[in-house]
């Protein structure tokens, strides 16, 4: 007969075992039309648990080729997302957020019109770019689907007066969602000739969404600025930095695009968390605070990174690698500093941002990548979103960014 202390270990271990398998396994995606091995570098999708995390999907049909105009090119870069969602037995209605990258801002409209057939009343929020390069030409749309639909609803602002196909913002369980606010007019789509006046409108048009939540800004994880040469840094920052706490930031990707949709200048794009308690900003011990960008942050268990390039911190920093393959190997380190700091390592990202300063350099930028990641591989999205940049060393021999990636981490993750 097992004595009693015998039993407890026994049901000790039985209640482990069952919370080990009650957890979410981490996994790729990969529908039954798409190759596993198209892509070494990425996953179509990765099955995080409460969320699935979706790669940026090309016009390309499983057989290679390509639809020839552009309507149908839309149509099948949603149909990819499609068969990703529908392989984790969800729905086109579970994806809270898109990121739509085109090469051409002017078919705009007509990509909008597209996607009103593969979503409801309730469209996700969505961010739209335009970028100078993609991959696989002429749109690239990624997207996050949810698991669990309850208390999914849309965030309207009051005199909401866009007519876009998106949400403002999709409300979940613990996150909110936030499509592009641009700085521009709500109503009139009017730009102000003033930098200043439209960050402050665009940062403006964000708080309200937040609010019209019941939250606020403190709540915020991540933020994408995505701004032309029209704005300043300068100015940017210094706006942006007026609305958040010192050293208390969300995570930022600052990233400087071709075009913006309505001729904006700029906009904020981002992800806030519900419960303030779950919210919890890090740096590494390298890295002062920062007015303007936390590393990283955590949404509960998902750890929110910002974009970091190939700079080497400290008192003399600055970027000293000519070449991308060098200045990747530098951006991964100042990106483990991150995950380190919150006891993670790169087995724990799901998804990743690439931005490179140069398409023609992917093949190099991918065999650095590659010896970072997996087992399960992370989706992603890769851009060239300007014009490339010329590659000299300035008087105190820095070179110019030619890569930046951002990333999203679950902690604890069981991989499979």
């Amino acid at each position: 007969m097992r004595t009693f202390h015998q039993m407890r270990w026994l049901l000790l271990g039985f209640l482990l075992s069952w919370t080990a398998m009650a957890q979410p396994q981490v996994h790729a995606v990969v529908p039954a039309q798409m190759s596993a091995s198209a892509n070494r570098f990425y996953s179509p999708g990765v099955d995080a648990g409460d969320y699935i995390y979706i790669s940026g999907q090309s016009p390309r049909r499983p057989d290679g080729s390509s639809p020839a105009n552009f309507a149908a090119q839309v149509r099948q870069a949603l149909d990819n997302i499609k068969a990703i969602v529908d392989a984790t037995g969800l729905t086109m209605e579970h994806v809270v957020y898109t990121q739509v990258y085109l090469e051409d801002i002017s078919k705009y409209s007509e990509m909008n019109a597209v996607f009103a057939e593969y979503f409801g009343k309730t469209p996700p929020a969505r961010a739209v770019l335009g970028v100078a390069r993609l991959p696989e030409p002429p749109i690239q749309i990624n997207a996050v689907a949810l698991r669990n639909l309850t208390g999914r609803r849309a965030i309207y602002p009051r005199n909401y007066g866009s007519a876009d196909g998106a949400s403002p913002a999709i409300l979940t369980h613990d996150r909110l969602f936030i499509s592009s606010m641009a700085g521009s007019d709500p109503v009139s789509g009017k730009v102000p000739e003033d930098p200043a006046a439209q960050v402050d409108l665009a940062l403006d048009r964000l708080d309200a969404v937040v609010k019209a939540a019941g939250l606020e800004l403190s709540n915020m994880v991540f933020v994408n600025p995505y701004l032309k040469p029209e704005i300043p840094m300068r100015v940017m920052n210094e706006h942006y930095a007026k609305r958040f706490e010192f050293g208390n930031t969300p995570a930022r990707a600052t990233i400087e695009v071709s075009s913006l949709p309505g001729g904006a200048h700029i906009e904020f794009t981002g992800v806030a968390v519900v419960d303030l308690h779950q919210r919890k900003a890090l740096r590494p011990k390298n890295m002062p605070p920062s007015p303007t960008a936390s590393p990283c942050v955590f949404a509960g268990d998902t750890l929110y990174c910002s974009a970091k390039s190939g700079f080497i911190p400290g008192p003399h920093g600055g970027v000293y690698a000519s070449t991308t393959p060098h200045q990747l190997r530098q951006t991964m380190r100042n990106l483990l500093d991150n995950l380190e700091e919150a006891e993670m390592t790169f087995e724990q990202v799901v998804a990743t941002n690439v931005y490179v300063d140069d398409l023609s350099d992917l093949q190099s930028f991918d065999e650095v990548y590659s010896q970072y990641v997996g087992p399960v591989l992370p989706a992603r999205s890769t851009i060239q979103q300007i014009a490339p940049v010329e590659r000299k060393a300035d008087k105190d021999d820095h070179y110019p960014d030619l890569e930046q990636v951002s990333l999203i981490a679950l902690r604890s993750p069981h991989t499979r």
